[in-house]
């Protein structure tokens, strides 16, 4: 909770900010807005290793193999990625590029979750 009042604070302070140099200095304002969500980031970073460290016992505990449970994360983080980098470069004006970069983010998502897709089929499959 703590995390999240401090990312929401630090955005909409930015998001302010920027507003009020986008008139006179809008190159400005987009590297504020970068430099935010750099930020939001860092913040965040400290709470992913507690989620990777869970992942790991949750690994450990089941008896599944790192081989299931590692292109589920990859997956998520190539989204998040996706998303933020699609709408930094809308935000700077950049639409097209915006929407390149969510389908090269959804075929590296398919791309990553393949071999997962596979051993499903697989043992669908052998079900069969």
């Amino acid at each position: 909770m703590d995390m999240v009042i401090k990312a929401a604070a630090i955005g909409i302070s930015g998001a302010a900010l920027a507003l009020l140099l986008k008139k006179t200095m809008p190159e400005m304002a987009f590297l504020l807005s970068c430099a935010t969500a750099a930020a939001i980031l860092l913040l965040a970073l400290n709470k992913y290793l507690g989620i990777s460290e869970f992942m790991g016992e949750l690994v450990s505990a089941s008896g599944l193999s790192s081989a299931v449970v590692s292109p589920v994360v990859k997956t998520v983080g190539i989204g998040l990625i996706t998303k933020l980098s699609s709408d930094v470069c809308k935000d700077a004006g950049q639409s097209t590029a915006g929407t390149v970069v969510e389908t090269a983010g959804t075929i590296a998502g398919v791309t990553v979750a393949l071999p997962l897709m596979k051993t499903v089929f697989g043992m669908i499959n052998s079900l069969i």
